[in-house]
């Protein structure tokens, strides 16, 4: 959830003591009228702290486990392998597939090969769809729309959009029973330096899947990315047809 004003205004001045708003915003890239705003409606954003925190050289995950919103993140879980696959992309996937197999990139296994593609960072496309697929266990959707009172169908909206509120991430990895930091990642709040990963972390996970496994989950987004590549071509086709009766 949002921050509250006052806590976030004692944050602030115990970080930055002799800054003035103006130097925040200036150092941050935020626009004091959106700061402004958002003290005067006593909800400060997450990424405004985390903007501000990036600036002052802390660690973005420290100052958000300071509210007691947050306070979970202190000492939080580390991802789980499923989750760190999760946040690799789609085209990496498949690159992966072609190293594994291709005399190229050294034969099947050589992840240490100079050709082997470097990952592209997190998030990405369908980073937050991706990641509650990886930790839902069937029922995880409803488990967080009892917690929350966020429909079903809107929190499905949410991940269809490929977006989740840092409070619903959040809530989705307590209901799930993991960390708190990939869900964070997945949603492009914290990078995964500042989450606590290792460099590696997500090329050793998809290191370890075997052969069988890549192949599969490959497959399973090649055949996710039609879908949604369908829909849009629907879509655009019953906008056209619009528009040519408009006119």
């Amino acid at each position: 959830m949002p921050l509250p004003a006052k806590a976030f205004q004692l944050w602030l001045h115990g970080v930055a003591p002799t800054a003035s708003t103006a130097d925040i915003c200036r150092i941050s890239g935020i626009k004091r009228t959106t700061l402004a705003q958002q003290l005067v409606r006593g909800k400060v954003a997450e990424t405004t702290l985390v903007s501000i925190s990036r600036a002052l050289k802390r660690s973005p995950l420290e100052d958000l486990a300071w509210f007691e919103s947050y306070s979970e993140l202190s000492g939080a879980k580390a991802p789980t392998p499923a989750e760190l696959v999760s946040q690799i992309a789609t085209m990496d996937l498949l690159r992966a597939v072609i190293s594994r197999s291709s005399p190229a990139y050294g034969g099947y296994g050589d992840a240490g090969s100079a050709l082997t593609p470097e990952l592209s960072p997190a998030p990405h496309a369908t980073s937050v769809r991706n990641w509650v697929d990886a930790i839902d266990d069937g029922e995880l959707r409803h488990r967080v729309s009892a917690a929350t009172g966020v429909a079903p169908q809107n929190y499905s909206a949410q991940l269809t959009a490929n977006r989740l509120s840092p409070e619903l991430a959040v809530a989705t990895a307590r209901a799930a029973g993991v960390g708190f930091t990939g869900g964070l990642v997945a949603t492009g709040l914290l990078t995964e330096r500042e989450a606590g990963w290792a460099p590696d972390a997500r090329q050793l996970a998809l290191d370890a899947l075997s052969d069988g496994d890549l192949t599969a989950l490959a497959g399973e987004r090649l055949q996710s990315l039609g879908k949604t590549l369908r829909r849009q071509e629907h879509e655009h086709e019953q906008t056209k047809k619009i528009w040519e009766n408009l006119g």
